[in-house]
């Protein structure tokens, strides 16, 4: 599984991404659901969202894992100690029992991965009965093509019908929505 270029390192690691993760970003993707119990956000960089997430939820018990180890030591430095368990694990093969989590997040990480769909598979498998996938990902827009060929990213760019596909294969009912002139999609999955 590829990491992040140098732009979108120095992205996720902003001061400016950070302050916009919780005001705005955060709510929007939740889509207002109240998250609790056993949480794992998937790819979680240099830990924005997961701060946000333990700031407007401190009850949650969180794990967040991501495969590039310096945005792991990012997010450890930034996350609360004590705190969440923090854990290098690739999304296509996660460490964890099945029916481990109440939810799983996945905020603009699948098209990191060449093999998403192993990676909505696995989100499935550690969900608990009932448990939800909430997320959003960059569309497979031609926006998105051009700046990740300009950025020689060997990421694999989603369309929604896809995802929505792959989720129900992996017996998720799924919600998928289209935003920014079809440029993002937010998506809320619940394992039956």
């Amino acid at each position: 599984m590829p990491k992040m270029s140098r732009i979108e390192t120095a992205f996720c690691r902003s001061a400016s991404w950070h302050h916009f993760t919780g005001s705005v970003v955060l709510p929007w993707a939740l889509q207002g659901r109240g998250i609790s119990g056993d949480v794992l956000e998937l790819g979680a960089g240099s830990g924005a969202m997961a701060a946000a997430l333990l700031q407007q939820t401190p009850g949650i018990r969180l794990t967040v894992t991501d495969l590039d180890e310096g945005m792991l030591a990012k997010a450890r430095g930034r996350l609360p100690r004590p705190g969440p368990k923090v854990q290098q694990a690739d999304a296509t093969a996660l460490p964890f029992q099945s029916a481990s989590f109440d939810f799983v997040l996945s905020f603009l990480m699948l098209h990191h991965v060449l093999n998403w769909q192993a990676a909505i598979a696995e989100a499935a498998r550690v969900l608990r009965p009932g448990g939800m996938l909430i997320g959003y990902d960059l569309t497979a827009s031609p926006a998105a093509k051009l700046i990740h060929l300009v950025d020689r990213s060997p990421h694999r760019l989603v369309q929604p019908a896809e995802l929505t596909a792959t989720a129900r294969l992996a017996s998720l009912d799924i919600s998928v929505r289209t935003g920014l002139m079809r440029q993002v999609m937010r998506f809320r999955a619940r394992k039956s």
